[in-house]
């Protein structure tokens, strides 16, 4: 684990999407965190201790599911297909699918495995999984305040991790998607040769020696998500100490059988043409039970 430093610092931006909107002040007290995002042979280790199930392996709820076919309700998670060529995108379904068999032991459903993927950041894991990871390990998820203050590696109102110049001299300095997505992809050698995840720790850390704090996979934080920031404090003085996005009013019918916890950082799947997000102040909402090929995570300690 690294140490992180308290501090306070401008949170969000103005200049992308309307979640990450608008700036504002918080602090958070120093904390420490994991140098790069949990791998397999991490996460692996804990289910042989615990003999833990992962929700991707359990068969899902019909009754979180109304009006699904019972059929369709099988062990399984989303998994990325890549276009034979441009589609609009408008609809996620695309080059998404539903696998069933796709889990953290298969992360691609079927027929995959994790041959060769020790080193990757493990992923088909839902919150839940990722916080029993964090309790079994004495740790937890970071906050978002957390998350983001760490990705920016000290460096006050930059872009990126490593600064304003997505490339700087023409290197690339995190695993993303190059090329017109999710169809054109650009290989950059036998490290990205095709879209997916890389080992953790392969692209340069950033000023506080953390892996990966942009592109490779999504990060679940504890936060539950909501569609905007909250507005700035009326003084620096006032600004918001340690904060944490609160809980969604119990008194309010939820939209969704399952609450949104926000996820930071972007993945291998970001791209400008359609997901600019592998940045710090970047932000989305995933619903507890999401399991995908690109969403992990790290851990803290405070």
């Amino acid at each position: 684990m690294v140490r992180i430093p308290g501090g306070s610092f401008l949170m969000g931006s103005d200049d992308f999407y309307p979640e990450e909107r608008p700036v504002h002040r918080v602090s958070v007290d120093g904390f420490w965190m994991d140098e790069h995002p949990v791998t397999v042979a991490a996460f692996r280790r804990f289910v042989k201790a615990t003999g833990y199930v992962t929700v991707a392996e359990r068969p899902p709820d019909p009754g979180d599911y109304p009006g699904a076919d019972p059929a369709d309700l099988v062990p399984g998670a989303l998994v990325f297909r890549r276009t034979s060529g441009p589609v609009d995108l408008d609809d996620w379904r695309r080059w998404w699918s539903y696998a069933p068999g796709a889990s953290w032991r298969r992360p691609y459903g079927e027929g995959s495995t994790l041959d060769g993927r020790e080193r990757h950041p493990v992923t088909q894991v839902s919150f839940e999984d990722a916080a029993a990871y964090a309790a079994w390990a004495g740790k937890d998820l970071p906050t978002e305040a957390e998350w983001e203050f760490a990705a920016r590696g000290g460096l006050a109102g930059a872009v990126f991790p490593w600064g304003d110049d997505f490339s700087p001299k023409g290197r690339r300095m995190a695993n993303t998607w190059h090329g017109r997505f999710p169809w054109e992809f650009e290989p950059a050698g036998k490290l990205n040769a095709a879209p997916g995840t890389t080992p953790a720790g392969s692209y340069p850390p950033n000023g506080y020696g953390l892996y990966d704090m942009a592109g490779n996979v999504w990060e679940w934080t504890v936060d539950h998500y909501a569609a905007r920031h909250p507005d700035p404090a009326p003084a620096a003085c006032c600004a918001p100490r340690n904060p944490r996005a609160p809980r969604p009013d119990p008194a309010v019918p939820p939209a969704e059988p399952f609450p949104r916890r926000t996820v930071k950082g972007g993945s291998h799947l970001c791209a400008p043409n359609y997901c600019l997000r592998y940045r710090p102040a970047a932000r989305q909402g995933q619903t507890e039970d999401t399991a995908t090929c690109h969403l992990g995570f790290r851990c803290v300690v405070r």
